[in-house]
């Protein structure tokens, strides 16, 4: 089991953990089996899961609070409750489509790590796990046995940064019956889908695409942060990004592996960056291994990246901070705005961790000693609406002054807690920062951004936005 830091290269943390059963260190890189890595896999599923060979589709399982989604009636579904119709009308135009099993691709038994099967791509650097996607022509691309033993890994781990998982396009366009067991391993592991980034990966037919789209929505609606994976090599068809509206796009390892030396692959990576980018979509690369790979990206405008550049192999999520070259200055010219007002907030959208109402002090304290480039923490409610914002520095010296610990340990974190500073998701970034202005004791507090619904959705930093707009001053 493979667990790789996902690292925001303008701070210098970790933001995110991808847990895979792709690459282990110490194994070899191209051997290939039908499951995840022996040991890694939970005891707990298997043929005894209640989904096993007889998955219930979406309209054969009613969900504990009424079966409405904030779609159609303003709930969140609990984990692993499924979304009423989401599977059903995936399935169903599945089902239409006659040969599709065929050309459907995904990960199935070839999870033990993606390989670029394009000529002439050669040997994509180790250490990415499996963000690429599935290697093209792979068959049975619907099991996620895989993803969920990385699940399981990760919670044995005690990894409480947001998770990176990878699944098969094939499993999202087989609906509710295939992603049933994940949604299980969310609710078995005490993981929230808003914690969760999807990366759908691995080829899929023309035909398919519709199903696929109706696939990713019903996630969405769940909870889960939905990314593209394997773009620029895989035939994902790129206006497939401008419909699926991901969280984030991730390049191809194998394309990463060939810039900046190529120039053709560097002009076509560039390309899908700056596209991506202007959709407001994260772009996150895999793979980067040297540091002209990462000026490379950092001149895209790529700021998520993954490699053993950045952490070596056999990293986890206790080992703390990583290393993260420090960029070269560069005289090129600051590419127009793509909007009139400006980026949305969703553009500088970073996961929050966040914790139930009912959390402790003392569960804030071991959330924060995970990574120190976490800001803040945000308590959710049932319904994973944002109640209270635990700044790090303010909570910290509550807990470190004269009897702090004693006083705060034991007892509900919402006590230390601040209102929320919350902002929709098409918040323009101007708005953003004259909003965190209002309060001179809280400017540089996190913002929480927000769904239709209400829901958190991340956070944004105003560091961020601050830098955002003094690089268009300058350009001025």
């Amino acid at each position: 089991m493979a667990f790789l830091p996902i690292v925001d290269l303008d701070s210098g943390g970790v933001i995110a953990v991808e847990a895979s059963t792709a690459h282990r260190p110490g194994t070899g890189h191209s051997g290939h089996h039908s499951g995840p890595v022996p040991g890694d896999r939970d005891p707990g599923y298997s043929d005894q899961t209640p989904y096993g060979d007889h998955a219930p589709a979406y309209g054969d399982h009613t969900p504990r609070h009424g079966g409405h989604t904030p779609a159609y009636g303003g709930h969140t579904p609990e984990y692993g409750e499924l979304t009423p119709g989401y599977g059903n009308q995936a399935s169903g135009y599945r089902d239409q489509t006659p040969g599709h099993g065929d050309q459907a691709s995904g990960y199935g038994n070839q999870a033990s790590g993606y390989r670029d099967q394009t000529p002439g791509y050669g040997e994509p650097a180790p250490g990415y796990g499996a963000l690429g996607g599935a290697p093209r022509g792979s068959v049975g691309g619907r099991d996620i046995s895989p993803t969920v033993a990385a699940a399981h890994a990760a919670a044995r781990e005690e990894a409480l940064l947001p998770l990176v998982l990878s699944v098969p396009s094939g499993a999202v366009i087989e609906g509710s019956a295939a992603m049933a067991p994940l949604h299980e391993a969310m609710r078995a592991t005490k993981r929230r889908p808003r914690e969760v980034i999807l990366v759908v990966g691995g080829d899929f037919a023309a035909e398919d695409r519709r199903a696929l789209l109706v696939g990713m929505d019903g996630l969405r609606t769940i909870g889960y942060l939905v990314a593209l994976g394997g773009l620029g090599a895989s035939h994902l068809p790129l206006d497939l990004i401008a419909d699926a509206a991901p969280y984030a796009a991730v390049l191809s390892p194998g394309l990463v592996d060939r810039i900046p030396g190529d120039a053709r692959r560097n002009s076509v990576g560039e390309a899908i960056a700056r596209m991506a980018t202007g959709m407001g979509v994260h772009v996150l690369a895999p793979g980067v291994r040297d540091e002209a790979q990462l000026a490379a990206l950092r001149r895209w405008g790529v700021r998520l990246a993954q490699g053993p550049l950045l952490a070596p192999l056999d990293w986890r999520p206790s080992h703390g901070r990583v290393r993260v070259p420090l960029p070269v200055a560069v005289d090129e010219p600051e590419q127009p705005s793509f909007a009139d007002l400006g980026p949305r907030v969703q553009e500088f959208l970073m996961p929050a961790v966040t914790l139930d109402l009912g959390a402790t002090a003392e569960n804030v304290v071991d959330a924060l000693g995970t990574e120190p480039s976490i800001t803040s923490v945000i308590l959710v409610d049932e319904f994973q609406r944002p109640t209270g914002s635990v700044d790090r520095s303010r909570f910290l010296l509550s807990i470190a002054g004269p009897y702090g610990h004693a006083l705060h340990a034991k007892k509900p974190a919402h006590r230390l807690a601040d209102p929320p500073r919350v902002v929709p998701k098409t918040t323009p970034a101007i708005a953003a920062m004259q909003l965190a202005g209002k309060d001179a004791a809280r400017v540089y507090d996190d913002l929480v951004v927000v769904d239709e619904v209400g829901r958190c959705m991340g956070i944004v930093h105003v560091g961020d936005l601050i830098r955002h707009a003094a690089g268009v001053g300058s350009a001025r």
